[in-house]
């Protein structure tokens, strides 16, 4: 089955269109949400409810666009929605370490580099983690999800101009927390 089958199948009421949707963006969302939640368990969570709201809203969606935007989107919007929730309710504690997100940010090629890279990376972790959850939330999905502004603003609902303002926010903020190294 390819994904406008599963997607027309969703659209008559048959939950089994869902297996492949499920198969195919289940671990880059479960990523997205984690990079907006910074917590494994939460992001898993939204993953969950955003497949559930997805089938709920299939009715909706236009099939002759892409699923994956349309979906991440979702997932990012509810992470977001969760992070904010649960940092208002829990204190998160600085330096959490979740050993298989380095999975997520590759390999290098020779063993000095790896322990450079390796470095720059837990930097860049510890620097996400001191961002407001929008911030992390607009970066993810610059970065991450390479969404353009244009595409960004038209998601949330808001102006070119906030965008840039979150991403430049986001950066400047980045940027202090690496010590000035470039952040682009």
């Amino acid at each position: 089955m390819d994904e406008q089958t599963a997607i027309q199948r969703l659209k008559r009421g048959d939950i089994g269109g869902l297996d492949l949707l499920v198969h195919r963006y289940q671990v880059k969302a479960v990523r997205t949400a984690y990079l907006v939640t910074h917590n494994a368990a939460l992001a898993e969570d939204v993953v969950q409810e955003s497949f559930i709201q997805a089938y709920r809203a299939i009715g909706g969606f236009d099939a002759g666009r892409p699923f994956e935007p349309w979906f991440l989107q979702s997932v990012v919007h509810a992470a977001l929605k969760a992070a904010q929730k649960a940092e208002r309710q829990v204190l998160v504690e600085p330096g959490s370490d979740e050993p298989w997100f380095e999975d997520l940010l590759g390999w290098a090629e020779s063993a000095e580099a790896e322990a450079e890279t390796a470095a720059f990376q837990q930097e860049i972790w510890d620097a996400l983690q001191r961002l407001s959850p929008r911030q992390r939330a607009v970066v993810v999905q610059r970065y991450f999800l390479e969404m353009s502004e244009k595409d960004m603003a038209a998601q949330i609902g808001a102006a070119p101009g906030t965008v840039k303002w979150l991403l430049n926010a986001a950066r400047s903020r980045l940027r202090i927390l690496l010590g000035r190294r470039s952040v682009e």
